[in-house]
């Protein structure tokens, strides 16, 4: 019985307890870095360090009234602290505050889609070696063109995936920077210490500059890349979706043992999983447009980016964990046909095999344009009256005064076409 899988937590990271309390942990290592300046007194550092705490109901009570999230937050926190709250938030911004543990959320998702598509990337893997040598055949245009095996194309898969593996890991640099450095970004009532103490006890580089803010172009870089992927995760589940066709049956998503497909025909098994994918992976590429427009601001900052923004980054990594575990336990739990593959290997009647013939005669003087005409003809015949290609090719007087019957049958052997998959796969350290 095929099971389900359990979806990481990664929700957790974006509730609204996990975001206050990324502030307070930023609040009280200001704190501390400041009373190591000396600029609050240790005193009052201990005293916030021991009453520091939030509630949530309370922040939205106070919010209802102030209408400014962080204020809120500052003025509960401070009801909790005393008299010591009026070292809290000393010389800080709001976004020194909300982009600096906003990269903490960024990076602690990355972390696991990273593990996601390490995942990935080692089902796929499995499968193109299982499958290395299964014969079936390739389309360009929807339409057979020559033979290949299923371990190839998913051998295609598993270097993308590991692409976006590559991707991923290299935007959580990107995104692994936090700024304190005040309302305009020129550190006027701030010591860069500060700024440099919080990043490096949070795992966080300090942006060389910033205005009020991380520049957009980071978040952009982000989203596009999680974009990426998620578009990569459309091709390989529309390419099962192609295959599970009725027509051509090759592979099949997994399909539960109490699962029904359609309301009204009992028959279906249809491809919901990876329709899903696919249409999901246009939400991760609209969100990437957002993050393109946040880039652009008014002078040192505005506030235009910030509601899209509350939106579109908990939601496209959420989004992209999501889609990932569904690929990964699709190709985990893939039906594969090989007796499906074979019956369309034979449906062209041979047609696949034409460019072999081709290039036998121009090895053997011919023009391109001459040889082709002898075998297109043959082929259009074949496909029209649905008769073997090889009969027919061996009946053509024309093709005779070039090749013998030996060589036009050498011609017809499928296997030629998996010659080079092993050197492929030594290539890709498969």
């Amino acid at each position: 019985m095929i099971k389900r899988y359990s979806l990481p937590q990664i929700e957790r990271i974006w509730s609204r307890e996990n975001k206050f309390r990324k502030w307070l942990e930023i609040e009280i290592l200001v704190c501390e870095a400041q009373a190591e300046l000396g600029q609050i007194p240790q005193e009052a550092l201990q005293e916030i360090k021991e009453k520091a705490r939030f509630d949530i109901a309370r922040i939205d009570e106070i919010e209802k009234e102030v209408r400014h999230d962080v204020i809120a937050f500052l003025t509960n926190v401070g009801e909790n602290i005393g008299e010591a709250s009026r070292y809290l938030h000393l010389g800080l911004t709001s976004s020194d505050i909300l982009d600096t543990s906003t990269s903490l959320l960024l990076k602690e998702s990355t972390e696991i889609l990273i593990k996601d598509w390490q995942e990935l990337a080692k089902v796929l893997k499995q499968g193109a070696e299982r499958y290395k040598r299964l014969l079936m055949i390739g389309r360009t245009h929807g339409m057979h063109a020559e033979p290949i095996s299923f371990g190839f194309k998913l051998a295609l898969f598993w270097q993308e995936a590991q692409r976006n593996l590559e991707r991923l890991k290299e935007v959580k640099k990107v995104i692994s920077y936090g700024k304190i450095s005040g309302a305009v970004g020129t550190y006027a009532h701030l010591d860069p210490y500060i700024e440099k103490y919080v990043c490096e006890r949070l795992g966080l580089k300090p942006a060389p500059i910033s205005s009020q803010i991380l520049q957009r172009d980071r978040y952009a870089q982000f989203l596009t890349t999680l974009a990426i992927a998620g578009s990569s995760l459309e091709k390989f589940a529309l390419e099962i979706r192609g295959l599970q066709r009725t027509e051509i049956g090759e592979v099949e998503e997994p399909f539960l043992e109490r699962q029904k497909g359609s309301s009204a025909m009992p028959h279906k098994k249809n491809p919901v999983l990876c329709e899903r994918i696919c249409g999901l992976a246009r939400v991760l590429r609209g969100n990437a447009l957002v993050s393109l427009e946040n880039i652009p601001l008014w002078h040192e900052r505005d506030i235009s980016h910030s509601s899209a923004e509350r939106i579109v980054l908990a939601d496209s990594t959420t989004l992209l964990n999501y889609l990932t575990q569904e690929a990964i336990f699709i190709f985990k739990n893939l039906t594969v046909n090989p007796q499906r593959m074979q019956e369309n290997l034979e449906r062209s009647k041979g047609r696949i095999f034409s460019q072999r013939i081709l290039l036998e005669l121009i090895r053997k003087g011919l023009s391109r344009e001459d040889a082709y005409k002898i075998i297109q003809k043959d082929a259009l015949v074949s496909e029209r009256e649905n008769r073997d290609f090889k009969e027919l090719l061996l009946q053509n007087r024309e093709l005779s005064n070039y090749l013998s019957v030996k060589e036009i049958e050498a011609c017809f052997e499928v296997g030629y076409y998996l010659e080079k998959i092993s050197k492929i796969f030594e290539r890709l350290g498969i």
